[in-house]
């Protein structure tokens, strides 16, 4: 019952008043600094993924890249990888790749010493070495391995190749999912994983250099998305489906003010369990149906399938006026395995944390009254593609 109590306790907190109690942009800055308990046993990190063309020869290509920081508080002269939990790991790290079929999909990681990472608290804007930056309007680095390289360091978990890129960034859909992220939740450090999305929908211009071939940004067409997470652990499953290139099944026009972004997993606060919850955010064509456990008022239930050649998410969220229903798939061919070393004991994890530029499906929006007491009316059904999307458990 007391267990019962609190969780009940901890929803009510979480569903305060979001006029009061909401995040603002500040939580895009840096967030390790809000709690000593993050500086020794936390991790924080920005994440960018976007659409490029080919110029050679006009093909469509996704890309994904990575500010990372782990235990700033424990900082020696060099990166203190986990080793497979040798070590509390220590370091900055720079991470970008690509997602493709025919063995074409690459996660290339750069590790710095802790030194060379500066971030700002009150805005985005974060510096890995000496050319790597990320700000709310800018994203550039660069990341490279060899073969030589990859074979003699297991530890550094990444494949081999070349990566840069120098991108605009302009992001004009966000999603913020309230209380939960705003003050109070991070200067205790109560949940387990927070997440912000700045960028749900972000236009991104300019190129992107893979192994010497040359792919162009535009704004238009990068279906770009970012957001950003930080805390003590991974949630445990992970699940997170994201989706911009969007077409109308009603009129067949190509959706430009609309978004799709899932995430969550099994939330901890306060160690607290409070199930597996998915956050949900649809934007159509530039009105937003969110649906969040934290306000009390909608809920989602999830499921995912893997099979022997793919991962399929499925998804339904409820609100007091409308519905969302969202199946989407990817094949394993095009999916990498991503992986991160705990901050708790430098473990890596996740046996297979699928992780794709691929996912594509179906969004069904129905609009009702009092959680569809009587009835639902289809609003449209909406064909994503070239989407982002995550899974994994252990």
């Amino acid at each position: 019952m007391r267990v019962l109590a609190s969780a009940a306790s901890l929803l009510a907190l979480l569903a305060a008043s979001p006029a009061v109690l909401a995040a603002n942009e500040q939580v895009n800055g840096y967030r390790l600094l809000d709690s000593p308990i993050l500086q020794t046993n936390g991790y924080d990190w920005w994440w960018h993924n976007l659409v490029a063309v080919s110029r050679a020869d006009g093909s469509l290509k996704p890309f994904f890249f990575e500010y990372y920081i782990v235990n700033p508080g424990l900082a020696q002269s060099q990166p203190v990888l986990g080793r497979n939990g040798t070590n509390k790991p220590s370091y900055a790290l720079v991470t970008a790749g690509t997602w493709g079929t025919n063995s074409d999909s690459k996660k290339i990681n750069n590790f710095y010493p802790v030194s060379a990472f500066s971030a700002d608290v009150n805005v985005m804007n974060v510096k890995i070495g000496t050319g790597n930056v990320a700000n709310e309007t800018y994203i550039k680095g660069a990341v490279s391995l060899t073969a030589a390289e990859q074979a003699a360091h297991p530890e550094y978990f990444s494949d081999a190749g070349s990566i840069s890129w120098a991108l605009k960034a302009e992001k004009f859909l966000s999603f913020d999912p309230g209380f939960g992220v705003s003050q109070i939740p991070r200067d205790l450090s109560l949940l387990e994983m927070f997440w912000f999305v700045k960028g749900q929908r972000t236009r991104y211009t300019g190129t992107v250099t893979y192994n010497g071939q040359i792919y162009d940004v535009f704004p238009d067409t990068s279906y770009g998305y970012a957001d950003k997470n930080w805390g003590t652990e991974y949630a445990n499953p992970w699940f997170w489906l994201s989706s911009n290139k969007l077409v109308s099944r009603k009129n067949g026009k190509v959706l430009t003010n609309s978004s799709l972004d899932c995430g969550g997993g099994r939330v901890l606060a306060a160690g607290i369990d409070l199930g597996q919850q998915i956050l949900t955010s649809f934007w159509y064509e530039g009105t937003q149906y969110e649906y969040n456990f934290a306000k009390l008022n909608s809920g989602v239930t999830f499921n995912v399938t893997e099979t022997a050649t793919d991962i399929k998410w499925s998804l339904t969220g409820i609100n007091q006026k409308s519905k969302i229903v969202v199946n989407f798939s990817a094949p394993k061919t095009a999916t990498i395995k991503i992986k991160y070393e705990s901050p708790k004991d430098g473990l890596i994890k996740y046996p297979n944390l699928w992780n794709t530029g691929f996912a594509q499906g179906t969004i069904e929006l129905y609009k009702g009254d009092l959680w569809g007491l009587f009835g639902w009316t289809l609003v449209d059904t909406i064909e994503g593609s070239m989407g982002g999307a995550e899974w994994g458990q252990y």
